[in-house]
């Protein structure tokens, strides 16, 4: 049976998908995101802390079947579709037990393999870096292209989707691009919900432990008042009996004092895409 290489887990996630969920990080990622708090993850073959089959893994989160009941299980990294094998399985045993599924992905890897495992995911939470072309290569050390053909998949699929954006000072916190942007997940049936993560520095510590040099060094973190304004953006492509939540950002095993303000737009299931 094959082993996933997990990072780390978290048994009482509350902002990885709705309720309370046991969340699993992943190890491994091909992205380069200038941003990321969590270096630790990149490398595929990196140490870890946790090798596990799928069966050994859900015994592991059954142990808090009776916290996770209303929430479910959250599969992060890194980025959790390096090893599709494994997490297909593991969602396939979490649904056997009843418990929801969640997939937080930044679409980049679009396989066969990839687009089976989302025939066990209940949710994805796709990450979007930006819809500049130019941008993203510089953003996350690869192109834009596979992102945008993973949300058409869900869409296809009609598989429920939170997208989620960070927005970057001087990078990505530029009207025109989050007014893109904005219009164009409203055009998706299957977006729910748009969770707005403003940039911040506090995963900087981990490039010092890794001898990294840190790529964004200087650029302060999101005021609440270029928040408030991509909230205002995207308030515009939002249907009127959606919902604005504040909440913290995930913190990551081993990264306690990581926290993030998130504004997020809860959307109605029954609402009609916006269109140009």
């Amino acid at each position: 049976m094959i082993k996933g290489k997990i990072h780390s887990l978290e048994s009482f996630g509350t902002v990885d998908g709705p309720g309370i969920r046991f969340v699993v990080f992943m190890q491994g990622c091909p992205l380069r995101c200038l941003y990321c708090h969590n270096p630790d993850t990149w490398n595929p073959k990196g140490k870890v802390k946790y090798q596990m089959t799928p069966g050994e893994l859900l015994t592991e989160v059954l142990r808090y079947k009776s916290f996770i009941a209303r929430g479910g299980v959250t599969v992060t990294g890194g980025e959790p579709l390096l090893q599709p094998e494994f997490l297909k399985e593991f969602f396939r045993l979490c649904q056997e037990q009843g418990l929801h599924t969640a997939l937080d992905t930044s679409g980049f890897v679009c396989t066969s393999k990839a687009w089976e495992v989302l025939d066990y995911a209940d949710l994805v939470l796709l990450d979007i870096k930006t819809l500049n072309p130019d941008l993203h290569p510089l953003l996350a050390g690869v192109k834009q292209d596979n992102t945008l053909l993973f949300l058409d998949e869900l869409e296809r699929r009609g598989i429920d989707t939170w997208i989620r954006h960070v927005i970057v000072p001087g990078y990505t916190d530029n009207d025109e691009w989050l007014e893109a942007l904005a219009r164009y997940v409203s055009s998706y049936k299957v977006v729910r919900k748009v969770e707005l993560l403003p940039y911040h520095t506090m995963g900087t510590y981990k490039y010092e432990q890794l001898g990294l040099d840190y790529p964004l060094k200087g650029v302060e973190p999101l005021s609440k008042e270029r928040l408030d304004n991509a909230k205002a953006i995207f308030s515009r492509y939002k249907p009127e009996n959606c919902e604005c939540d504040n909440r913290p950002e995930k913190v990551r095993p081993n990264d306690n004092h990581n926290r993030k303000h998130q504004i997020t737009y809860r959307q109605n299931q029954n609402r009609s895409p916006i269109r140009d």
